[in-house]
């Protein structure tokens, strides 16, 4: 499997940090093709427990490269302070590689996505404040700086003069904010710039090249399907295409490399911020306490609770269609131990229509009611389960009947945090 892509089927946050150090013992090189530093990834192995951002999750497993490409957005000041906690725990970061045309996020950036998510008001996006926004906004206005554009402070002054000329006056009269000098930011950011050099790399070349030598790569994205800014839920999304397409743009390789798709999907359903959300379980709900607490859904990134409902199978279809998936993994299957039943959306209902798949207009989609089917749940605690035939019964019907309404084969089964605590069906 020269190329497979790794993609989240909800709206993040369905534990892609573990599959992908799960799996990436089995690829040469990690490439995170997407996103900033906006997307958390809890990664627990060999007795760590780390929150990533910055840097791919495939970091973890020394001797692999791990890329980030010309696709993602790359705050400066938070890529060093994670190098700085990994080699601290001993890990080493000798692989890590950054393409030089990935796009910086600038201090502007982030007083841009503040100042305007307070202005949105009610209407607020739920962003993480990371200046993500407004960096891929100056990305495809041609006023954006690139990684590589550090190494060369005549060539960095420059843009950053043109960029705070457009920028400034923003700041300064729709926001009332600050403004900023070439001096000030070159300050802080030409020492970046020595720290991060050695890492740099040409990435689309490099990619190509392993590819060629029949190396294992694997696309790590840092959001999912649900938040991509043209098939998520709009405006509700993030910046950047997470869908599997976003692989072969975010990294320069061609579409005929990829073989596989794994998509990630959590037994249950969270999201962190505003939009849509049909089989959402109130606070108040019983079930929506329980799975909020015995999860730990709060936002790796914000810390924000997560909204908690039942697992949506018109969802993880549509994900699977725009994705082409050919595998799943299903995380956090031990939370759902302990419920009597467990419900599961099969279908949306709205003014008397049904829909099978996510309706395509926003207003559709944001007064649809779910149209639920209710199982049997199991009380054992599985997460000491390694293989599929160890669990209880019902446990394995909610396996399968997942399978029967994606129509993508389960290959993954998390039971825990922990790399050990996986059952592999098919994954191989």
């Amino acid at each position: 499997m020269p190329a497979t892509v790794l993609v989240g089927t909800q709206w993040g946050d369905e534990g892609k940090g573990k599959v992908t150090d799960l799996v990436s013992g089995d690829f040469d090189c990690v490439c995170r093709y997407q996103g900033g530093a906006n997307a958390g990834h809890t990664v627990v192995a060999n007795g760590h427990k780390l929150a990533l951002h910055q840097i791919p999750s495939g970091v973890m497993y020394p001797g692999a490269l791990s890329v980030i490409g010309n696709g993602c957005i790359v705050d400066p000041s938070v890529m060093l302070e994670e190098l700085d906690t990994l080699q601290g725990q001993g890990i080493t970061c000798e692989g890590l590689r950054v393409s030089g045309n990935a796009h910086i996020v600038m201090p502007y950036h982030k007083d841009l996505d503040g100042a305007h998510e307070k202005h949105l008001g009610k209407n607020l996006i739920g962003t993480t404040k990371r200046g993500v926004g407004p960096c891929y906004m100056d990305k495809m206005n041609r006023t954006g700086l690139r990684v590589q554009d550090m190494l060369d402070e005549k060539i960095f002054r420059q843009k950053l003069e043109a960029a705070l000329a457009y920028t400034n006056p923003i700041l300064e009269k729709v926001y009332e904010l600050p403004t900023y000098t070439v001096e000030q930011i070159c300050e802080t950011f030409l020492p970046y710039a020595e720290r991060i050099k050695p890492y740099i790399v040409e990435s689309s070349k490099l990619l190509n090249e392993l590819l060629a030598e029949r190396k294992n790569i694997l696309f790590e994205g840092a959001q999912a399907t649900m938040l991509d800014i043209d098939h998520g839920t709009y405006p509700f999304v993030t910046s950047s295409n997470c869908t599997a397409g976003g692989a072969v743009t975010g990294s320069g390789v061609g579409p005929t490399n990829i073989q596989r798709v794994l998509g990630v999907a959590k037994a249950y359903l969270t999201r962190v911020g505003s939009g849509p959300f049909p089989t959402e379980l109130s606070e108040e709900d019983g079930v929506g306490k329980f799975l909020l607490e015995k999860g730990h859904e709060y936002g790796v990134t914000t810390g924000r609770k997560r909204r908690c409902g039942w697992y949506d199978a018109v969802v993880v279809n549509y994900a699977a269609r725009v994705n082409g998936l050919t595998d799943l993994a299903i995380t956090k299957l031990d939370v759902l131990g302990g419920l009597d039943t467990i419900k599961i959306c099969t279908a949306y209902e709205c003014d008397g229509v049904e829909y099978t798949t996510v309706p395509e207009h926003q207003s559709v989609f944001y007064h649809a009611k779910p149209k639920f089917i209710e199982v049997p749940g199991w009380k054992e605690d599985i997460s000491g389960c390694r293989n599929f035939y160890d669990l209880p019964r019902e446990a394995k019907d909610y396996i399968d009947l997942i399978e029967q309404l994606s129509g993508v084969r389960v290959s993954l089964i998390a039971v825990g945090p922990d790399r050990e605590q996986t059952i592999n069906r098919h994954w191989d």
